[in-house]
């Protein structure tokens, strides 16, 4: 993947999440802001999760108080943004730690 297309993927997928996560957080009353490549939520309870894309490496990289740091990079087969340490999915990984950290499911449309 070249960078213009890993910035493009990059920068929907990020759009997406905070679109899913308004919708899925609503009555957490989350401070949620995308700016300039970078995705940050921040939940007073359980602190601030921030989601960012890395065009170096060509990652988008993920910083939950639930499960640490991790990283992401697109899986062509299947479409999605798989963990650089394992089969976890951005997707799956974020709503697992948002719900953990909310004490309700959380969907976010993965």
């Amino acid at each position: 993947m070249d960078e213009r297309e890993f910035a493009d993927r990059a920068d929907r997928t990020l759009t997406r999440l905070l679109d899913a996560l308004e919708a899925a957080l609503e009555g957490d009353d989350p401070d949620i802001e995308l700016r300039g490549g970078v995705l940050t939520l921040d939940l007073d309870k359980a602190g601030q999760f921030v989601l960012n894309k890395h065009a170096p490496t060509r990652q988008v990289w993920l910083s939950s108080p639930v499960s640490g740091a991790s990283h992401y990079a697109w899986d062509e087969a299947a479409a999605v943004w798989r963990s650089t340490r394992g089969p976890d999915r951005l997707e799956v990984r974020l709503a697992a730690d948002l719900a953990a950290a909310c004490g309700h499911p959380v969907n976010l449309g993965s």
